[in-house]
Order: C-alpha cells, then structure tokens, then sequence
C-alpha cells in the first residue's frame, strides 16, 4: 500500500526531526527528517472533484500536505522544484508525474485571519490578500482591462473595500489564466479558522455572509479555476457557506479517502523511532499518542510523537499545549454541568453513544444539540470512534478519548469550563487534602465540587454515578499513583485505590456509598470505613510494601458529601 512506504532516510542520523515546520521547501532544503506524505500525490491525481476539502484536528500535518502540493504543481520553477521531491515516493509514479510543474498556483492560509471584531477582521482580510497579491506582482506587466487593473492595484495595495474583497482569488485564477495558458489551482488551508474565531467572539453573522461570497466566487463561478483543495478542521455545512456548490468532494475522520495524508501511521511511527534508535519507547508511544480512527486506519498524532522523539522521549501532552483548544472551551462553557460531569467520566476509559446526524456544522446550532458535541469532538481530535449500533435505520455512534494526551487535556479543561473561578485551585486543593489525610479540607473541597458540578444524576444507579466522577477528578492523580477500581482485595473488591510510585507517598482507598437522604450521610461514611477494615481491602498495599494508608468513607446525597477517615 502508498502509505506504507518511507523517505530512506541514509544518514538519518544527521537529520533533525522537525517541530513546527509547515512549509515543505524549508523541510527538504534544511535535510529534516521528513516521512513520505507524496502518496497523497499518487491518490489524487487517481481521481479527484473540481473541488476537495480534507478536514483534520489541528496540527496533523494539513499546511505541509497544501505546502507540498503547491512545489509540486507550482509552473513557476518547476525544475527546481522537482528537485525537492528526489527519492520521495511520488518519482516512481508516472500518471502523478505527469503533472509536476504544469500549473499556476495559489497557495493561501487562513490560519492567522483571527480578530476580536469583524471591523478589525476586515482589515486583517484586506493586508493578507494584499500580501497575496504582492506575490503575483509580476501580473502589473500585463495586458488587462482597466477594470481588472484596478481592482488589482486596490487589493495590491491592502486597503480595498470589502466589495472588492469577495472576488480577490477569482480575480487572481483570471490573471494567472491570462498570463500562463493554464487554469490556476487554489490551495487553501485553514478555511474555517476565521469562522471558528468569529464565532467565538460574537460576529458570526457578518463573517459568513463575506466568507459564502469569497468562496463562492472562488470555487463556484470561477471558469479559470482548474481545481481547489482545501483543508481545515470541521466541515462547515454546505448551506452556511458553500452554498449551490455541488462539485465538492469531503474528506473527513470518518470518510471520503485520503485516510493516510495527515497524521502518522503505525507503519511510520516505528521507522522513526528506529532511525533515531527508540524501538524500546514503541509502546508508551502508543498509550500517549495513537488511538485515532480515520476511516478504519490507525493514526498517530504527528506534532506529538515529532516532539516525544525530539525530547529525549519524554511523555507528556505536547498536542494540547499547542494554542488552538479555544474550540473545546468555547464548547464546554455552552454546555450544562451533567454534560460536563459526562465528559469528564470519559477520562474513566468510558465510551459515549452519540447519533451523529451529520458531520457538516451550522455553527449557530452547535451548542444546541448532544449529537453536535459529540460529533465537534471527533472531527477536532478529542474523540474517537470505536463501533456503532445500527437501529431502526438511526446509526449510534460509540466514541472515546484516543489516548493519554487526551485524557489529560479532558481532565483540564472540564475543570476551567466550570461556572466558578476556583476550579483548578480547588481540584489541587482537594486532592492535596486527600493525600495529606486531611478529612475536613478534602470534604469541604469535595462538597464545592458537587455545588458545581452536580445538577442531575443517574437515579437509577446513584452510586455508579459518584464512583465515574470521583475516578474522573482523581485521574489527576495518574503521574504520582497506579489508579485502579473494582478490584478484588482482601475478602472483596474496594472501590477506588491508589497505589503510590513513589515510596514517599501513602496509599489511599476510597469506599463510596450513595444513599437517598442526608439523615443517613455520617452513619454510610461509618459503614464505608468499616468496610474497609472487614473486607481488609488493605491487602493489597500489604502486599505491595505500602504501610502507609489513608482509607476513606465517602457518603453522598445528591450535592452533598460526609467523609469520614482511618489509617
């Protein structure tokens, strides 16, 4: 299979795994260590729509696929632009071959279109395609109408209204037309990014109506146009901005081709870490970075495994330290607080069940509707899709977090998405109190916690309920302890226990029991204690050499919490 192949590397040894670098001229010109992606090359030129939008989570790898196939095509310099692609996959292959260097071509990112207001917006619009423009400067030589020459010079200038705007890429394909003989190409990157951002800050609506008439005079009526490839994070539905486009191809997590171009196979994964001499660190690779589905095929996140290889393999969430998380936290603070408790009970190993209508957004009704969480989760990367159940022709989608990173990033950004200033603080608060033996600090910390977060629960199974969040707020604990739940030990099975990696720290077990008025919290906080001592759910820290204890009865009613202690 394409994806199965690599660059060979030869004197890997000297190269230098790149962080950050989007641009594939940079790469290939600076000797980085750069795995074959031209595949894509060989897929699309087998078959492709006038238009395509390949839709992927923030930082897998969408700019450096629009930057490679833009010194692909490029007619300008073309030879030396063959250049850069020696021994890459795609030289093997004569029907991609057949069109290098053969097209003008227009290579724009969006990714930077971000303001506070749609006035600023505008302005920021008008600098970048002036800076566009400024590229094609050549094209001012030409013969063209008046009309055109004007319109060229007011955008050149960066200061042309937004009527001109709206035609700035049609304009562009049409002189590019003129000047070359060949229609032009349009690479976009990041087409959704200044959507995401207007939405965010509240001027979504006059951002769309000037976005639906760039892109469609762009894509739509736009006969000097031979093909578009766009590239962002969600699909935005066709009505909200690709209105009457009917020659679009989409490419998302779950389908329509092109499953290896972004991201890391497992494949890919294992020849990197044995050309830089890390086979041994395959495995907790995978537990931090794999578990992405796209269409069937296990993906890697690349931005992370580039730094966990770069970084003397030190695992910790490179991804979700990345700017970018603005999408989730603007999600989160749509949401109510059972749907938080919900995610958050993610980070246990659970998986979600979600009818995802349709993977196309209409931003206005996102926060709307459970399914449109859950399906803005997949297509940014937060989720995963593990199965479905086919029901009365309704599909039910089962979803998870891919991985560590995630559950990491879960695990933060739930807690700040809480109506309340104090959330992290408190958290540390409580969990500090908790290993400290601490009982009046750890139930004051932990009944702020039920204020905030505790709107409904599971009637039915109250105690499975609190034992999903109390697993969910502890999972911070990860680092420090071996968590683990509903395990046999002693003369039964304890609820939550902690087994320290460090021999400095206790041990903790957690017995919790739910019960239906507040009368009978101090004495179910008794019996959990007890329980502890008669079931001897200590055995297991005995076995480990773990003496030190803290045992924990928690009792909960509703929002309310009694925790009593013993060692």
């Amino acid at each position: 299979m394409w994806h199965e192949f690599f660059v060979e590397a030869g004197d890997w040894m000297d190269k230098v795994i790149p962080i950050g670098t989007e641009f594939f001229a940079k790469l290939r010109e600076n000797n980085y260590y750069f795995v074959d992606k031209t595949t894509f090359l060989s897929e699309f030129f087998r078959g492709h729509n006038d238009v395509t939008l390949i839709t992927r989570p923030r930082r897998f790898g969408k700019t450096m696929l629009l930057s490679m196939t833009q010194q692909f095509l490029d007619i300008e310099g073309a030879e030396e632009h063959r250049n850069l692609f020696e021994g890459l996959q795609v030289m093997d292959d004569p029907v991609a071959m057949a069109e290098q260097g053969t097209r003008p071509v227009v290579f724009l990112t969006l990714k930077g279109w971000a303001e506070d207001t749609w006035e600023d917006m505008a302005a920021s619009v008008a600098w970048y395609l002036g800076q566009l423009y400024e590229k094609f400067s050549f094209l001012a030589q030409d013969q063209m109408g008046e009309a055109d020459r004007r319109t060229f010079e007011a955008i050149r200038q960066g200061d042309a209204p937004v009527r001109l705007l709206n035609k700035a890429l049609a304009v562009l394909c049409q002189l590019l037309e003129a000047h070359y003989g060949r229609k032009a190409v349009l690479l976009i990157d990041e087409y959704d990014a200044p959507l995401q951002c207007a939405w965010s800050h509240g001027y979504y609506k006059d951002a769309i109506g000037f976005y639906r008439n760039f892109f469609s005079a762009a894509l739509k009526s736009n006969p000097s146009l031979d093909f578009a490839i766009l590239t962002g994070v969600l699909r935005i539905a066709k009505e909200s901005i690709f209105s009457g486009l009917n020659n679009l191809d989409v490419s998302t997590v779950m389908r329509g081709g092109f499953a290896t171009a972004c991201g890391y196979t497992k494949e890919e994964v294992a020849k990197l870490a044995h050309d830089f001499g890390h086979e041994d660190k395959l495995a907790e690779a995978a537990a931090w970075y794999d578990g992405y589905n796209f269409q069937g095929v296990d993906i890697y996140n690349p931005w992370s495994v580039n730094n966990y290889f770069k970084y003397a393999c030190k695992a910790e969430p490179y991804w979700v330290n990345t700017s970018g998380n603005s999408i989730l936290q603007t999600m989160l603070a749509h949401v109510d607080k059972k749907r938080a408790c919900d995610l958050l009970q993610l980070v246990e190993g659970q998986t979600v069940r979600a009818v995802l209508v349709d993977d196309a957004f209409i931003y206005k009704d996102i926060e709307q509707h459970r399914a449109n969480l859950y399906a803005l989760l997949l297509a940014t990367g937060y989720l995963k899709y593990v199965g479905e159940t086919q029901e009365d022709e309704v599909t039910a989608y089962d979803l998870c977090l891919p991985n560590r990173e995630l559950r990491s990033v879960f695990r933060r950004e739930i807690m700040r998405s809480l109506a309340y200033p104090e959330g992290e603080d408190l958290l540390f608060t409580m969990l500090t109190a908790m290993q400290e033996g601490d009982t009046e600090i750890f139930e004051e910390a932990l009944q702020k916690v039920l204020r905030y977060m505790v709107s409904y629960h599971d009637a039915a199974h109250p105690e499975s309920f609190y034992h999903g969040l109390m697993l969910g707020l502890t999972v911070w604990l990860e680092r420090r302890y071996r968590i683990q739940s509903n395990r046999e030990s002693g003369y039964g099975r304890f609820d939550i226990a902690f087994f320290p990696k460090q021999t400095q720290l206790p041990g903790l077990l957690l017995e919790l029991k739910a019960v239906a008025t507040e009368a009978e919290l101090n004495d179910a906080a008794a019996a959990a204690c007890q329980q502890i001592e008669d079931k001897a759910y200590w055995a297991e820290f005995t076995a480990a050499d773990v003496t030190n204890v803290w045992r924990y009865g928690i009792a909960f009613c509703k929002k309310r919490v009694v925790i009593q202690a013993g060692k």
